[in-house]
């Protein structure tokens, strides 16, 4: 690629000298800056040993604030650690060392000048409190070499010069994962390119179900049994190649790249919260696609405060009675059983009353979504992550088996499904890489096939500017949700990485199809191109299991504690 007349090599210092050197003394600065964020915040949020919910709300700005900036210093720490893995087995070649280099420099940048938390909300370290003493470490000739040479225009336009070179590489720069994973990737990469790509702007644009048949090739290859284990029907694999398999399969179409979510979720249910019968006669179905699963939690009037919901579960003899109100539900009309939360105890109104049932249900047609006695359901029509349709239901003394009390007991529900939300949003992230690298793909051909004003659009800096920070951010927030699989893969909490992974992520993936669009131009704006699409897709990872804003105020929280 030319630019200004000129190639740009290696001999031109795109890549700085002692790069790891640099960066690896980069991360503690940065890590005193959330030290200091901390404990300046907790001095307004802190009472009597304890972290008080109404001043963690009443300073709501800065607590987010310092979730955003807690999950950038993650992230870069995450970024040193994949670059020194890379070194240490020879791999961290140039294209690798351009993302490096660009994601310090432009994360150290906001860290010091102000962190986008969306597009219109930007966190500047005085809404905490601090001063630009806070930022004294950042004085060091590391960090400002970082700031000021490591995301140049230079350093872009030859990134997006290798990534022409190496357009046949599954990923931009080397993933750092091990050979298994990598052809675990290739395979669904492979499956995603011939049997999904093709189709999905059509089943889209006409609002359809993804076909059976989709779903009946993932199940022979093993997509729905991926992580639960060998001695319940399933495969027994990591929560890394769950990541992994997610990230491919919404490379495709985030529909496609949900199914397996959604089983993989209601089997964490039962591991986590079933009885052994309930795992014995479950589990094994759910790794086969014999019975599809579908999650029934959120209410027309309650959104993110699952502990103020209504839907009411009264006994009858043995068993239950279900009546109530249930909406945005995911891929409900065809599928078999339905992971139902409910209160069971009505003298409480807060999360303890509430239990999960495994509903079962009879699937439904096109003609008659919802046969079953008691259950009736209209569509919601959604602007994308159109292929499972989403629904609103109605529970008129809905029958339940008592065998289908979740772990046998009543009052746990809550408790229950608050230990699939590291997997929950481990997924959400990977799911948030796919879409993200789908809007890199289809923007990077656009921007080579398009001509304007005698040369391909990719060779405006600015078009490939915006190229280069899709690539360099994707393996920022693939790192993070690689780190927070591997957390999970290793038994330990994770709530707070996994947290993270998803805030950064869906961030990632509404830029990169934005970006895309506007690279598109005119034509970005028209149905009939996929980047339409993909943003549409790319907007729910934002809001679905857990807003951005709900996210920041955990992980804010779990830093203050």
């Amino acid at each position: 690629m030319a630019h200004d007349g000129q190639d740009i090599t290696m001999a031109d210092k795109v890549i700085l000298d002692d790069l790891l050197t640099l960066t690896g003394a980069a991360v503690a600065p940065a890590e005193a800056v959330l030290d200091a964020a901390r404990d300046k915040l907790r001095e307004v949020t802190v009472q009597d040993g304890r972290v008080s919910g109404a001043a963690v709300e009443a300073h709501q700005g800065a607590a987010h604030g310092l979730a955003w900036l807690a999950t950038y210093v993650e992230s870069l720490r995450q970024m040193q650690q994949w670059a020194t893995r890379l070194k240490d087995a020879g791999n961290f070649g140039e294209t690798e060392q351009l993302i490096h280099q660009i994601a310090f420099g432009e994360y150290l940048h906001h860290i010091a000048g102000g962190i986008p938390m969306n597009q219109g909300e930007v966190m500047r370290l005085a809404e905490i409190g601090l001063g630009w003493d806070a930022l004294s470490g950042f004085q060091c000739a590391e960090v400002q070499t970082l700031m000021a040479k490591g995301n140049t225009q230079a350093a872009r336009m030859r990134l997006v010069a290798l990534m022409q070179e190496h357009s046949a590489d599954i990923t931009v720069g080397r993933s750092g994962l091990d050979e298994e994973l990598e052809m675990i990737r290739a395979q669904f990469r492979r499956f995603a390119v011939e049997k999904v790509e093709p189709f999905a702007h059509d089943w889209h644009l006409k609002d359809e179900l993804i076909p059976m048949a989709i779903i009946e090739e993932l199940a022979e290859m093993g997509v729905f049994g991926l992580t639960i284990p060998e001695e319940h029907g399933g495969f027994g694999l990591s929560k890394a190649s769950m990541v992994v398999v997610s990230e491919e399969l919404s490379r495709g179409y985030i529909g496609v790249g949900s199914l397996g979510t959604r089983s993989e979720i209601a089997a964490e249910l039962i591991l986590c919260g079933g009885t052994d019968d309930q795992k014995a006669k479950w589990l094994p179905q759910l790794a086969s696609a014999e019975i599809l699963p579908t999650a029934v939690f959120t209410e027309p009037n309650t959104g993110s405060d699952l502990g103020s919901l209504r839907t009411r579960a009264v006994k009858d003899g043995d068993d239950y009675r279900i009546t109530g109100n249930k909406t945005w539900i995911t891929h409900a009309a065809r599928t078999h059983v339905m992971t139902l939360l409910a209160r069971t105890d009505p003298d409480t109104k807060d999360h303890r009353g509430l239990s999960m049932f495994l509903a079962e249900k009879t699937p439904g047609t096109d003609e008659h979504p919802f046969p079953t006695e008691g259950m009736s359901g209209g569509e919601i029509e959604v602007l994308g992550y159109r292929g499972m349709k989403e629904y609103e239901l109605g529970f008129d003394n809905f029958h339940v088996k008592g065998q289908n009390l979740l772990g046998g007991e009543e009052g746990k529900g809550f408790k229950q499904l608050m230990e699939t939300f590291e997997s929950a949003r481990i997924q959400t992230a990977a799911r948030a890489i796919g879409v993200a690298q789908s809007a890199l793909d289809v923007s990077m051909q656009y921007a080579i096939d398009r001509k304007q004003f005698g040369k391909s659009l990719i060779e405006f800096p600015r078009v490939a500017s915006k190229l280069a920070m899709m690539a360099v951010e994707i393996m920022i927030a693939r790192q993070l949700t690689y780190f927070s699989a591997w957390e999970k893969d290793h038994g330990h909490r994770c709530d707070l990485e996994a947290g993270m992974a998803k805030l950064l992520g869906a961030r990632v993936a509404w830029a990169a199809a934005d970006n895309g669009l506007q690279i598109h131009g005119g034509n970005g704006f028209a149905t009939e191109y996929k980047i339409s699409r993909i943003l549409c897709d790319a907007r729910i990872l934002n809001i679905f299991e857990g807003a951005a804003e709900i996210q920041a105020q955990v992980i804010a929280r779990r830093l203050l504690a």
